[in-house]
């Protein structure tokens, strides 16, 4: 009998000074769609009550804390320790992709280098993390994408309030279709949307008020769509009309 076709085995690492307990059922939800999370870590001074809320969760998901006591001033034990185990775990060879979960732009050369010997980065943390961190990963997540109640499952997300306007997603997606459009003009949107991955690392239809890249597409109202019964979805630009010809339509 064939086996399965095994997951992608990961490294889990969690800065808990810079990240909050509530997203945790949402980040191994996100983590199962990626691999297998076979080191779960966190990090942080669990002596005091400023990171109880985490205590509370961390059996449910077999995390294992990192003790860091801040003893001093200035200096963050935790990101020393989270950089030093990443670097250990890295060169064991065993892992085919990390997952920090910061919004801390201090971990952005750890990202770096982790991709540097050919292994995934996945970023997880708020919608406030610095660019130089967002970009580092091969794709990151944001947070607030990952709170309860803020993804149903549906084609639109009532429950959530966008973290932007569907409108913002259209200059993206016009350089996501040139890239992957054929002479004919028209894109297949599974090419479209791995453009946009390597585009813009923290693009996520979520962040729009969407679970599906198509749905987000067709709210723009900005691109033609082609689905046929039997293949793939294929958008292209949507050609502009003068606006005397949308009056005459209207009026007819």
């Amino acid at each position: 009998m064939a086996s399965a076709e095994k997951s992608a085995r990961l490294a889990v690492l969690i800065d808990a000074d810079n990240t909050s307990s509530r997203i945790v059922d949402g980040l191994f939800e996100e983590i199962a769609r990626i691999g297998e999370a076979s080191v779960r870590r966190i990090y942080g001074d669990f002596s005091g009550t400023r990171l109880k809320s985490w205590h509370d969760v961390l059996a449910r998901y077999a995390i294992i804390p990192q003790q860091q006591p801040a003893t001093t001033s200035g200096k963050n034990a935790s990101d020393i320790a989270l950089v030093i185990d990443a670097m250990d775990l890295l060169h064991t060879g065993r892992f085919d992709g990390f997952c920090l979960v910061s919004s801390d732009s201090d971990f952005t050369r750890l990202a770096a280098r982790i991709r540097e010997q050919g292994v995934d980065v996945f970023g997880f943390g708020e919608q406030k993390t610095p660019q130089s961190f967002r970009q580092a990963c091969r794709r990151f997540i944001y947070t607030e994408n990952l709170l309860p109640d803020s993804f149903t499952g549906v084609a639109v997300l009532p429950a959530a309030t966008p973290l932007q306007p569907p409108s913002k997603a259209v200059p993206l997606l016009r350089k996501a279709i040139v890239q992957a459009e054929g002479d004919d003009g028209w894109a297949n949107l599974g090419e479209v949307g791995s453009r946009l991955a390597n585009l813009s690392p923290d693009f996520d239809p979520r962040s729009y008020g969407f679970s599906k890249l198509s749905d987000l597409v067709r709210k723009t109202n900005c691109f033609d769509f082609v689905h046929p019964e039997r293949g793939s979805i294929r958008i292209r630009m949507r050609a502009q009309q003068p606006a005397i010809s949308k009056n005459l339509k209207a009026v007819g």
